[in-house]
């Protein structure tokens, strides 16, 4: 061990890792160490698996690794590994997978049970110190395991023996057919059906946000018109900006509710969500022109903004990159940053109290733990403008006074699939909004992941404090060339397109499954992990196999050369056979094959800056436009001679476009109404 005080993860960046560095557990980090030690002394290895913001993760700390009777029994009986599952996805991917083969639900904190070769032969999530909540006490678990390990080692083989075998055949992909227009037609129809009619949202509670879900049926409701489809991605757009899942004061989603309402939030706040969920404020935005998705989301990028721009050194200057997440807790109660008590807003707010609490239905017994999550459920939509001008000078003063309680724990590590994320969507709303500010801001965390988390030519997984560390997922990649794409579209510079197309001839030398298609999620030189794991399947954050079938389907319209296409097709083919078997966590890549088929190609022929160049730019930006592939070309520029619009010729020195699908163009276009009628057509 480091220290008498600490542990060996005092050696380790993650803040998640560094949360456990004073426990009495002899914790290791995942590597060769931890296996050897298990190995010499023939015990089995105990891996819990969290992460910084993670309520349950803290609740099973303070409760069992904090405790020095049960650290004791820890210590004794096993080979104690962390994983910040933020840090390692590679491995929580699989630790995950196998506890869902055991028929448990999974979860964070994960616990399992792994011999000294990295098997799982049993597992499972949160364990109470004592039995209650009908799950047994974790001492009760460390024994059983251990006892298992050691005097039943043919049902433990046996165990070990199905997992591995469960987990390869998973990640085996399903092939089939190019999925079709139809074929995403009859699946949004389906998955519409499974939408709460009068609160949105999938299910019952606990509901999440679900973004690749609800892109996928807006893009269904434009492609086809059908109004359910509108109507569900509205409802729940709508409920969850006024619902108590988003924070009124400080802007920002957390990442789910815990009832049906939307009312009451898991409160920590991630990245990812608020990447995603940016997008699609912009698109409902400029699809509706409702100001509560404009509010929404400029108040989620000023929450960015403020309080998720991580550091170079603890308090040093900002790096550019965006920090991970912030807890559900401080002074160790879930929430207590958030809430508030009648009293409190009373004496804040004064003779303005009695409006405040109106609109945000605040009570004298509260709606949650006799305190109140802020919220505006009753209200469907905003205010009056003066009404709201009020309502947004007090929100400030409870602001204000909020940032003088004690902080959720932030955690500030750089992750590159994140960032990739929010990157791509910050680019999309400052075109649309018409915010340069935040494109900015897009382009400094671009630079920023470029210049300081790449090492010899490949990118880096998580970033801290000038430490950069574990080689990328397919997932970094996809969604970083996501994001470089929207920048060459949204500022026409070349650099972000000859990245992406960098990263591409990466991915294509380490990741790719050449005997059966798609993308392998780790590089092949990198640490051999108990299987190699490849999936298409959308979680809280769309699949990387998903993502990059889009970017090549983009590449293949933006450059004109063949081979891009056949790589989309053959991602797409490489999964497409799933839609036979589970529809619900295909959505990025049904939407990446909807962009490979249906692609509207605009071609700009003159100077952004130019009136004429504007105009039509400002014609694109009134409507969201899922399938458009832009370029703005102009004096000295040319499109590669692969592309539909190859040749095609300005009007009268005018600023001209052309509208192309597959190998056909419209007519020359300089008028922006015109513009805009072609691409509905």
């Amino acid at each position: 061990m480091t220290s008498a005080a600490e542990n060996r993860l005092a050696r380790e960046a993650s803040p998640y890792l560094l949360q456990h560095k004073d426990n009495p557990v002899d914790w290791y980090a995942w590597g060769p160490e931890a296996f050897e030690a298990a190995a010499r002394a023939d015990k089995p290895i105990l891996l819990s698996v969290g992460y910084a913001a993670c309520h349950w993760c803290h609740v099973m700390a303070h409760e069992s690794f904090e405790s020095a009777e049960i650290a004791a029994l820890m210590n004794e009986l096993f080979v104690n590994v962390k994983v910040d599952r933020e840090e390692r996805p590679d491995i929580d991917t699989i630790y995950q997978t196998a506890l869902a083969l055991m028929g448990e639900q999974g979860g964070w904190p994960l616990t399992m049970f792994l011999t000294p070769r990295r098997e799982p032969f049993w597992g499972g999530t949160y364990f109470p110190p004592d039995a209650r909540y009908g799950r047994p006490g974790f001492p009760q678990v460390l024994q059983a395991m251990s006892k298992a390990y050691a005097e039943d080692k043919a049902n433990v083989a046996k165990n070990v023996g199905a997992l591995k075998e469960g987990l390869t055949k998973l990640s085996a992909n399903q092939p089939g057919d190019m999925i079709t227009m139809d074929q995403a037609d009859q699946i949004a129809q389906r998955l519409a059906r499974e939408f709460d009619p009068f609160l949105g949202g999938v299910g019952q509670a606990p509901k999440f946000p679900q973004p690749s879900l609800l892109k996928q049926i807006w893009r269904a409701w434009k492609r086809t018109g059908s109004e359910p489809f509108e109507k569900a991605v509205a409802l729940t757009m709508n409920r969850m900006c006024q619902g108590g899942i988003y924070d009124h004061l400080g802007g920002g989603f957390a990442r789910y509710a815990v009832d049906a309402h939307w009312l009451v939030p898991h409160f920590e706040k991630m990245l990812y969500d608020n990447a995603q969920l940016l997008d699609l404020l912009t698109w409902l935005w400029q699809d509706t022109e409702d100001p509560l998705y404009e509010r929404r989301a400029r108040e989620t990028v000023g929450w960015l903004q403020r309080e998720m721009m991580a550091e170079r050194s603890p308090g040093g200057e900002p790096c550019g990159g965006f920090a991970s997440s912030l807890d559900a807790d401080s002074e160790g109660e879930e929430g207590r940053f958030y809430v508030w008590q009648e009293a409190e807003i009373d004496a804040l707010l004064g003779a303005d109290a009695a409006v405040f609490k109106q609109a945000y239905a605040v009570t004298p017994m509260g709606n949650w733990e006799g305190k109140t999550i802020l919220n505006r459920s009753h209200d469907h939509g905003l205010a009056a403008p003066a009404e709201e001008a009020r309502l947004e000078t007090l929100r400030g003063k409870l602001l204000e006074a909020r940032a003088e309680r004690v902080r959720p724990g932030w955690d500030d590590k750089v992750l590159a699939d994140w960032n990739g994320l929010m990157i791509a969507a910050l680019a999309r709303a400052a075109e649309a909004f018409g915010e340069p500010g935040w494109l900015d801001l897009a382009e400094r965390a671009f630079a920023f992941v470029c210049a300081e988390m790449t090492r010899d030519g490949r990118l880096r997984h998580a970033w801290r404090h000038g430490e950069a560390r574990h080689p990328a997922t397919l997932d970094d990649y996809a969604t970083l060339c996501d994001a470089a794409l929207a920048l060459h579209e949204v500022t026409g510079r070349p650099e972000p397109l000859a990245q992406a197309l960098a990263w591409i001839e990466v991915l294509d030398r380490h990741y790719w499954d050449g005997a059966a298609g798609g993308y392998f999620f780790t590089a092949d030189d990198t640490e051999e992990l108990l299987v190699r794991t490849k999936t298409v399947f959308d979680n809280a954050t769309p699949a990387g196999n998903g993502v990059i079938a889009g970017v090549l389907a983009r590449l293949w319209h933006l450059t004109g050369e063949d081979r891009y296409r056949q790589r989309a097709e053959a991602v797409i083919g490489a999964f497409a056979g799933e839609v036979n078997r589970n529809v619900f966590p295909l959505s990025t890549l049904i939407n990446a094959a909807e962009l490979l088929q249906e692609a509207a190609q605009v071609v700009i022929l003159g100077d952004r800056a130019e009136a004429g160049g504007a105009a039509l730019l400002a014609a694109l930006r009134r409507r969201s436009q899922p399938n458009l592939v832009l370029q703005v070309l102009g004096d000295g520029e040319s499109l590669p001679s692969g592309h539909p619009a190859s040749g095609k010729t300005a009007v009268n020195g005018s600023a001209t476009a052309y509208v192309c699908r597959g190998m056909t163009c419209s007519l020359p276009i300089t008028d922006p109404d015109e513009l805009l009628a072609a691409l509905r057509a």
